[in-house]
């Protein structure tokens, strides 16, 4: 066995130190790709909106402008809403609420920076010294801002019977207020718009198989008398069957928030000839969610309200 000098085996130390310590720092000194963004989870979500009914409930006029989008789009009291707008009717200055529950949460993602959320609340109430709707399906979509989810739309719809006749809303002069504005329409109104107006002929001809190919895979639908349709099965069942007898539709008054390059909402005015479930179907406030499939935009969500006239 030959035996080595201590000098021979310190150097031979200083050398694997040596080697060691350069592939360390070369490894250093390597840029790292940062993980790729991902959606929020439904427990996040849950929690970003039970705070949002929770200021709401205690009339916490701060928490808004830090929990809305800057492209803040929505439906309130009196017409669609802005971020301005919507924080000064969420504040909930003339309600006096007692409790809220959310349930029946659903999420469908749009991509790693928006989602969109769905869910059943209860309220117990008033605002304006009218009672609240004991129950309705709520829908929030969600952005990312920095390390923040802010809210981007909301919208609300009670849940009646249909079959109960519905109370015309009352006009006082002046008619219902657009809050947003005629000047915030968007580029990408022109894109969505054709095809909005596709889905409501298709809608209105009970045409699910044309549906289908205009919708994506994840599809949830909240309607008029608050009932929620959690899949894209439920939806073209209900839209194909004879609930509704109308001869034309009209969409005016649309207006298109992108919220990236893949994602926008289109909010519009709609009006129908004819009737569902035996009734006359009044104006509409409608709100649809299109997310982009390579190069072809899809509907994947849609709300829409009774429009609730200025004084209704």
């Amino acid at each position: 066995m030959v035996k080595r000098s201590r000098i021979e085996v310190t150097l031979a130390a200083a050398i694997m130190f040596a080697a060691v310590t350069s592939n360390v720092m070369a490894n250093a000194t390597e840029p790292v790709e940062p993980a790729a963004p991902t959606g929020p989870s439904e427990a996040v979500l849950l929690s970003r909106e039970t705070s949002a009914y929770e200021a709401w409930k205690s009339r916490d006029a701060k928490f808004w402008e830090s929990f809305l989008s800057d492209s803040f789009v929505g439906w309130g009291s009196s017409g669609r809403l802005d971020k301005a707008s919507a924080a000064r009717e969420y504040t909930g200055a003339d309600c006096d609420i007692a409790s809220f529950a959310i349930s029946d949460l659903q999420m469908t993602p749009l991509g790693p920076d928006a989602a969109l959320i769905t869910h059943k609340t209860s309220v117990d109430g008033t605002c304006n010294g009218q009672k609240k709707p004991r129950g309705s399906w709520a829908a929030t979509a969600y952005v990312r801002d920095g390390n923040q989810w802010k809210a981007a739309f909301h919208a609300e719809a009670a849940i009646v019977d249909p079959a109960a006749p519905m109370k015309p809303a009352a006009r006082k002069a002046g008619g219902e207020r657009n809050q947003t504005g005629a000047a915030d329409r968007d580029a990408g109104t022109d894109v969505l718009l054709p095809l909005e107006k596709a889905l409501w002929d298709d809608w209105k001809d009970h045409d699910a198989r044309k549906i289908d190919g205009l919708t994506a895979t994840n599809v949830q639908f909240i309607n008029i008398f608050g009932i929620h349709l959690a899949t894209k099965a439920e939806a073209l069942k209900n839209w194909s069957e004879k609930g509704c007898d109308v001869k034309t539709v009209s969409l005016t008054d649309a207006a298109a928030t992108m919220l990236s390059p893949g994602v926008g909402i289109l909010t519009f005015h709609a009006s129908a000839d004819g009737t569902c479930f035996g009734q006359k179907v009044g104006p509409i406030w409608g709100s649809s969610v299109y997310v982009k499939d390579g190069d072809t935009w899809r509907w994947t969500f849609g709300i829409n309200l009774p429009a609730r006239l200025e004084g209704g």
